[in-house]
C-alpha cells in the first residue's frame, strides 16, 4: 500500500468492506485504522483497530491522514458535520459516493477540506474494478499517490482533471456491470428462445461473458481485434454481428443508454 498513516473508513459496507479487505491484504496496520460502521452486524472484527459507531466515537488522538468517505450518498448530510474537526490538519477525504461533487464536500466541511472525488464500480469486491479520480484544491501529490495506492488494492485507478468528466464516468463504468450483468440475461433468454433448456442457456452466456472478459483482461490486444478475431468471413458470428452492429443495433441503445445515466447523474448532483 502506497504511504503510511492513519486511515479513518466511514461506512462498511459493500464497497468500503471490499476495499478494507484489499488493505488489509496489503498489509494496513490494524492500528492505523479506525471503521465507522452504525450496523453493528457489519461492523469488521479486526484486532487491534478502533471499531465505531459514529464520527463522535473516534479517539480523541487519532488523526487521520486520508478519510475514505464510503457511505450511501443520501446518508452523507448526517455523516459530515461530525467530520469537520478533521479539517485543517493533515487530512484528505476521498469519497466514493457516485453524484457527490467537490463542491458539495467543500460546503459541507469547509472550503478548507482537501477532497479527493472517486468513482469506483462494484467488480472492486472482486479486485477487478476501475475507479476514475479527480482531486479538488490542495491535494497534494502525496495524497494522490496515497489514494491511488488504498484504491488499486481492489481496482486500476485513472486520474482526470475535469471533475465534468464524472458523470460519464458514472454512466459507463458506475453502472455499467449493470449493463453487463443484462447482457447475460438477454444472451440466456434469446438461447432459450433458440430452443435451448434454460439452465443450460444460463450456463452457456453466463460462463461466455465471465470468460469473454478475462480473456480481454489478459489479452494485449484491442477488443475491436478480440472481435474480429472470432469472426470468421461467412460463418455464424459474422451473421450475428450484422444484426449486432446494424443501424439499429447495439451502439445506438448504447449512445441512449449512457446519455440516460448521465443526464441522471447530473440530475442527482444537483
Amino acid at each position: 500500500m502506497a504511504g503510511e498513516g492513519k486511515l479513518l473508513l466511514v461506512g462498511c459496507g459493500k464497497m468500503g468492506g471490499a476495499m478494507l479487505e484489499g488493505w488489509l491484504e496489503q498489509g494496513l496496520k490494524p492500528a492505523d485504522l479506525a471503521v465507522i460502521e452504525p450496523v453493528a452486524a457489519s461492523r469488521p472484527a479486526i484486532a487491534g483497530a478502533a471499531l465505531l459507531g459514529a464520527t463522535d466515537d473516534v479517539p480523541a488522538g487519532f488523526a487521520p491522514d486520508i478519510v475514505v468517505l464510503a457511505v450511501k450518498p443520501q446518508t452523507m448530510n448526517d455523516v459530515l458535520p461530525g467530520l469537520r474537526r478533521f479539517v485543517g490538519g493533515d487530512a484528505t477525504f476521498l469519497s466514493i459516493a457516485a453524484g457527490k461533487t467537490i463542491a458539495y464536500f467543500r460546503a459541507g466541511l469547509g472550503e478548507q477540506a482537501r477532497i479527493v472525488r472517486a468513482m469506483p464500480n462494484t467488480p472492486a469486491a472482486v479486485r477487478r474494478g476501475v475507479t476514475v479520480c479527480v482531486a479538488g484544491p490542495g491535494v497534494s501529490a502525496a495524497a494522490k499517490t496515497r489514494c491511488s495506492g488504498l484504491l488499486s488494492a481492489v481496482s486500476d485507478v485513472l486520474w482526470t482533471e475535469d471533475e465534468g468528466l464524472m458523470d460519464a464516468v458514472t454512466a459507463v463504468s458506475g453502472s455499467g456491470p449493470a449493463y453487463v450483468f443484462l447482457l447475460v440475461e438477454a444472451m440466456a433468454a434469446a438461447g432459450v428462445k433458440a430452443g435451448l433448456p434454460a439452465d443450460m442457456a444460463m450456463a452457456l452466456a453466463r460462463g461466455t461473458v465471465a470468460g469473454s472478459g478475462e480473456l480481454l483482461r489478459r489479452s494485449g490486444e484491442s477488443a475491436s481485434q478480440l472481435r474480429i478475431n472470432v469472426t470468421s468471413p461467412g460463418g455464424t458470428t459474422a451473421e450475428a454481428l450484422k444484426v449486432l452492429m446494424s443501424d439499429s443495433g447495439l451502439q445506438p441503445l448504447f449512445d441512449s443508454a449512457i446519455a440516460a445515466a448521465t443526464r441522471r447523474s447530473k440530475e442527482l448532483a444537483g
